[in-house]
């Protein structure tokens, strides 16, 4: 493993350690809480060191901390990946489509309408952008997959909204 890929795993796990200790508080539970609800009985510094991403986790582990917070693990994988700015090309999307409205970048002008016909069927104003539709925005928009992928995650809304 070289230097980037060592630090963009750590980058990852505290990413990811991040959304599940905001899924848990959205849940209103405290570390005590949650590792009393996990059937694997692991301790809550076990649990803090998952939320600090100092220690790995299986994906099994956290398929278990989803399971019992009653969160998607795919969601909850994507949105710590976005966070991260990592794989982009590879997860679900969340866009604050009213925050990407306000960006002028020029290049990127032409999400704007797309932005605004996702606003009349997403009236949350979050939309979930598949890699198989970014794939055809870049086409539209004439630009790289990465690179409309990394545009498009700039504009993730707040993790509270996501768990309510």
């Amino acid at each position: 493993m070289d230097f980037r890929e060592a630090k963009e795993r750590k980058i990852a796990a505290k990413a990811v350690g991040d959304v599940l200790r905001q899924a848990r508080e959205a849940r209103g539970w405290t570390r005590l809480e949650l590792v009393a609800n996990l059937p694997s009985g692991i301790g809550d510094r076990t649990l803090l060191s998952y939320e600090h991403g100092s220690r790995a986790l299986t994906v099994l582990r956290f398929l278990e901390i989803c399971q019992c917070l009653q969160t998607e693990a795919p969601s909850l994988l994507s949105q710590g990946l976005q966070r991260a700015r990592i794989l982009l090309e590879t997860v679900v999307l969340d866009v604050d489509l009213l925050a990407l409205l306000r960006d002028q970048s020029p290049q990127f002008r032409p999400m704007h309408q797309w932005a605004r016909n996702k606003l009349n069927r997403h009236h949350d104003g979050i939309a979930q952008v598949a890699p198989a539709a970014v794939l055809e925005l870049a086409d539209f928009t004439g630009c790289r997959t990465e690179e409309l992928a990394a545009y498009l995650a700039r504009f993730a809304p707040d993790l509270e909204h996501s768990f309510v």
